[in-house]
């Protein structure tokens, strides 16, 4: 090596330290959110570490490839590119799922769905149910359901062949893969008879549906326009297109005394409710709120027709 490309090598590489601190700075310079947290996962990834390690070793060296690498992620973040689908992890209820563009990345807020879930099964938790996940995506609740729920079986469905893939090797890295059957489907049509009858086949139904307004595009990031898909964020202008079809689903799919819990989109909890009330067949409906005070999951209980 000559003395010019020692001196390039050294230019390249520097300490996480200074590297954070550079990244930090290129992202607050692009306006991107939380920026010395993304900055920090970034480095993490190309170090694949955590961060305990990290800040025990702040004078650690990237190599001149390592540097490349987070410049380039840096540049992709400062373009919009959400971290999630950098890293391609996020963690839901404690468990680290994959992610790509061909799911949404899990909020912290659908875990309220897993919440309220529990909480409505009470000691029916230990018992042998069938359990429905409608528009599974990534397999978040699949898969976490499948922890709480020992002895459930769960079906899990999606339109997307690309979600769907990613939710089987969700499940599989957890471990639940031989629970979990998924179903490429328009939410529970396969399991409807013909002329729109059903047979009760679910103790459990739940779904994080679509319910973003498109009437609400222009006021959403540009992490979530531009690169979360397309089809499992909206639903009509309003974002309610999609709840008609799966509550009559679930009245018809779920048996007495089953439990559908579904997420609400913002602003949306009483007209959801008015779309259940049109069906005789609920009781004990319920709105929970999130952190922020917003309604954020309902649920309701399937009574005998």
């Amino acid at each position: 090596m000559t003395a010019a490309d020692t001196s390039t090598a050294r230019a390249a590489a520097s300490d996480a330290r200074r590297t954070l601190a550079q990244g930090v700075a290129r992202l607050e310079a692009a306006r991107v959110p939380s920026a010395a947290l993304a900055a920090e996962l970034l480095l993490l990834h190309v170090f694949r570490r955590d961060r305990t390690w990290l800040y025990a070793h702040p004078e650690d060296t990237l190599s001149a490839v390592q540097h490349a690498e987070y410049a380039s992620l840096l540049e992709r973040r400062a373009q919009g590119v959400p971290v999630q689908y950098l890293t391609g992890r996020q963690e839901f209820w404690g468990l680290e799922f994959e992610v790509d563009t061909s799911v949404l990345i899990p909020r912290p807020e659908t875990e309220h769905l897993i919440e309220v879930t529990l909480e409505r099964l009470g000691e029916r938790r230990s018992a042998p149910l069938s359990v429905a996940d409608v528009g599974t995506g990534s397999g978040c609740l699949a898969v976490a359901l499948a922890h709480e729920l020992p002895l459930a079986r769960i079906v899990a469905t999606d339109i997307s062949t690309g979600a769907l893939q990613v939710a089987g090797r969700n499940a599989s890295r957890h471990g639940v893969g031989d629970r979990i059957t998924f179903v490429q489907a328009n939410l529970l049509q396969p399991y409807l008879r013909d002329a729109g009858a059903a047979a009760p086949a679910f103790d459990l139904i739940v779904s994080n549906p679509p319910y973003v307004g498109r009437s609400e595009r222009p006021g959403l990031q540009r992490e979530v326009v531009e690169h979360e898909p397309q089809q499992a964020l909206f639903a009509g202008e309003e974002g309610l297109d999609i709840y008609p079809q799966l509550i009559a689903q679930a009245g018809q799919l779920l048996r007495p005394g089953g439990t559908f819990v579904v997420e609400l989109g913002y602003g949306l909890a009483a007209r959801v409710a008015a779309l259940i009330a049109e069906h005789t067949c609920w009781s004990h409906v319920g709105a929970t709120n999130d952190l922020a005070g917003i309604p954020r999951v309902l649920a309701a209980e399937r009574i005998s027709a």
